[in-house]
């Protein structure tokens, strides 16, 4: 069983920077990918970034490659996602989950999942 917390969001201007983190508890937290997602009102749930274990991979959704950034610190069980020049439509809620399996950027692939937090970017 894992546990994943996030926490780091919020109200931020277009253009602005945020980071959020994502900490776990539980199973060896090293060996799991780790991915971010988000889901917009009455919108889907979207991949943004994954991230291997080890941290030698990493994959981003078109929108916001070049603009964030995913990262880990096994060492703090915590795994990171920059976000810098952001949009309006960055505006969402962002969870981190947990594959102890594959890389992938599937949602429905995750097996465990944070409770998410809001991130709201003004114009």
């Amino acid at each position: 069983q894992v546990q994943l917390v996030e926490s780091g969001g919020g109200l931020v201007q277009a253009g602005g920077s945020l980071r959020l983190s994502c900490t776990a508890s539980g199973r060896t937290f090293s060996r799991s990918a780790m991915g971010w997602f988000r889901q917009a009102p009455g919108k889907e749930r979207d991949f943004v970034a994954v991230i291997s274990w080890g941290g030698g991979t990493t994959y981003y959704a078109d929108s916001v490659k070049g603009r964030f950034t995913i990262s880990r610190d096994d060492a703090k069980n915590t795994v990171y996602l920059q976000m810098n020049s952001v949009k309006p439509e960055d505006t969402a809620v962002y969870y981190c989950a947990a594959d102890f399996y594959t890389l992938t950027r599937r949602a429905d692939d995750y097996d465990y999942w944070g409770q998410g937090t809001q991130v709201t970017v003004s114009s």
